[in-house]
This record gives structure tokens, sequence and C-alpha cells, in this order.
């Protein structure tokens, strides 16, 4: 048996049944529909970079993506920019790198510059909608080829079709159901990020947010940032021992925000996602607000904790394995800080990482 420990980023996780590594999307498919058929528990991973494994394990078949590789250039005009399709299991940070790069010879891929150091692979990120410095990766997915394990059919689901908002898609709204076999993204051409619209990113490249900057240097900077907080991985430093940003930054009615301290940092929550009648985006009148203050104001700094499972030295948000810890020990701490955070503030804090065989409600 394998733990899965040892294929996740925060390092815990008991033994699973069986863990197989397609190579094709053919043989990916077959193993899924078998164990659907014979009524076997399925866990499909990628890299294990946003995922808590109780210390049970998984009583069942783990399939990992990781063996799914290929970038292939659909289309690359001036007017409509470049088409690319990535397999499910290309590394995230190496296909940043690779958008980023071809501005070194020629025009670049220009939209997912700041998404740069985020750990995983391509097919999970239209999971999450992962997001980083002012970017979402929804911004340039085009289109995500599935297995839909009920209808037993590979479906290609367009940008709209996947219902798209913070933190959230209709793949996460329904766990399981859909196996990423690889992600379509239109790019525009360029040698200048989109503008950048995070403070911090923005001041640490020396620009007025909404200006631009070299495709190359956004990325540098980005890493750099991440680093600073634990979030780039690094075997040798326990504070990347995590799975990144543990919760979500909560979305709020305006008079939740209201009821917050006058420091409280508010943002404008944007659009939301209707899908009756048709997708359509309407004005959000919702608040977002940051969650690293709201559990910083209440009481946990970094750090905070008793080893092996503490916060992050240098992140709030990120709950850490210092070394031996169980998962047992990351939700005992996780539950201390939410409950902290919802005494403190009346604001209930929703974890980030997908939860096997566990809850911080038991």
């Amino acid at each position: 048996m394998t733990d899965l420990a040892e294929l996740t980023t925060l390092r815990v996780g008991g033994p699973a049944r069986r863990v197989l590594a397609p190579t094709s999307e053919d043989e990916l498919i077959a193993l899924v529909r078998d164990c659907d058929a014979a009524d076997e528990p399925v866990l499909v991973i990628g890299g294990g970079s946003n995922l808590l494994v109780a210390d049970a394990g998984f009583d069942g078949t783990v399939i990992r993506t990781d063996g799914l590789r290929g970038i292939e250039t659909e289309d690359v005009t001036a007017c409509s920019g470049a088409f690319l399709k990535v397999a499910a299991g290309e590394p995230w940070d190496d296909f940043v790198a690779y958008c980023v790069g071809q501005a070194a010879e020629r025009q670049g891929f220009v939209g997912v510059e700041a998404l740069s150091g985020i750990p995983g692979l391509v097919g999970s990120t239209p999971i999450q909608n992962v997001g980083a410095y002012g970017q979402e990766v929804s911004q340039t997915i085009a289109r995500v080829r599935v297995w839909d394990r009920p209808s037993n059919q590979v479906k290609t689901l367009f940008s709209a079709d996947c219902q798209f908002g913070y933190r959230a898609s209709v793949f996460k709204r329904n766990p399981g159901r859909h196996v990423v076999l690889s992600v379509s993204f239109q790019f525009a051409l360029g040698r200048h990020s989109t503008p950048l619209r995070y403070g911090e990113l923005a001041r640490r490249l020396g620009v007025a947010e909404g200006e631009r900057a070299p495709l190359a240097e956004v990325r540098e900077a980005v890493l750099e940032l991440r680093r600073g907080k634990g979030m780039v991985l690094d075997t040798d430093d326990h504070d990347t021992w995590s799975a990144g940003s543990f919760f979500t930054n909560p979305i709020l009615t305006p008079e939740q925000s209201a009821s917050l301290p006058p420091g409280a940092p508010r943002f404008p929550a944007g659009q939301r996602l209707f899908a009756r009648g048709g997708i359509r985006e309407v004005p959000d009148e919702r608040v977002k607000t940051s969650a690293a203050w709201l559990i910083e104001h209440a009481g946990f700094g970094k750090g905070y904790g008793t080893p092996p499972a503490t916060l992050s030295t240098k992140h709030t948000l990120a709950l850490t394995n210092r070394g031996g810890a169980t998962a047992a020990d990351v939700v005992a701490l996780a539950r201390e800080i939410r409950d902290g955070v919802e005494r403190a503030f009346g604001v209930r804090l929703v974890p980030e990482p997908v939860l096997v065989g566990l809850s911080l409600d038991d």
C-alpha cells in the first residue's frame, strides 16, 4: 500500500488500497470506468497540493493524472491570439514558464504570468478556479475536456458551462463527477502582462495599478513574493509543507461587512454567475474580506500552534506540517482557528483544500 502522505504537499494521509498512474487518456478513462462498474471508490489526484487525506487513508483506488502530458498549439493568429490544448498532467508552473518564456524569442502568451509558482497540475486549475495576484485561471480558459462519469462519455465544457466563480466551478460544485482530461486556453499575444490589479505586486514592480510590466519580470516578482510567504514548494522548508491557503477569503453581505472593525479589508466581490436561463454575469453587491486579516486579528499570528502542526511562520493562511504531523493534528488546528475567527468576528471560514475522509464539523 502507498501512504497518500507521499503524494500530497501537506505530507499527511494514510494508505490507499491501490494507486494507479495511467499514461494516456484512454487508459485513464478505462480505469475510472472499470472502478465505477465495480462500484469501487475512486480518488483522482493531480499534484496533491490541495488535498488533506484522513489518517485512515482511502479504501479504494487512487488514480494519478500526472502521467498525462503534452502541450498542443491549436492556433496562433494576430487577431484571436493563441489557442493551446494542455494535457491534465502537465505541471502548472512549468506551463506558466512556457507561456512567459515565449516572449524571449517571439510574443508570449499573456494572462497567467501572475499565477506563477502555484503548485499542482493543469487539470486541477479549473476545479478551484485558481487565482492569485489579480488573475484567475478562468480568465484564459476556453474549454475543458472531461470524462463525465454519470453519462459514461467524454464531454467538452466551454468556459460559460464551467460556471466559474471565486474559487468555484461546476466541477467543484459536483465533486467526483468530472475527470479533467485536458484544458484549452486562449491567450492574447504580447511581451507585457495584463493590467496589474494587485497593489503588492504593482509596488514590487515599481508601476502603478492598472499598468503593465514585462512578462518575465511579473513572473519573477510573483515568485519572489510567494517564496517570501512560503508558497513555493521547498522540501527543506517546513513552511511549504502545506496545502497553500487553507481558508478562502470570505464573501460577505453588506450587513456582515458593516459589522467588521473599520480596519478590516473590504473589496468588491466582483461578478456573480447565474446558470438559470443561460449563463450570465450580474453585479455582486457582496464584499470580499481577507481571511488572513481575520485570522491574525483573532489572535492567531504567524507560527501559531504547537508542533507538529502550526500556522506558517511566513503566512497565517497556511497550515503547515512541521514534520510528523497527522491529518488529525491539522484538522484540530483548522477547527481552532475557524472557531476563534467566528467568535471574534461572526464570520465562519471555509476550507479551500479538498478533505478526504475528514470534516471540520466532526
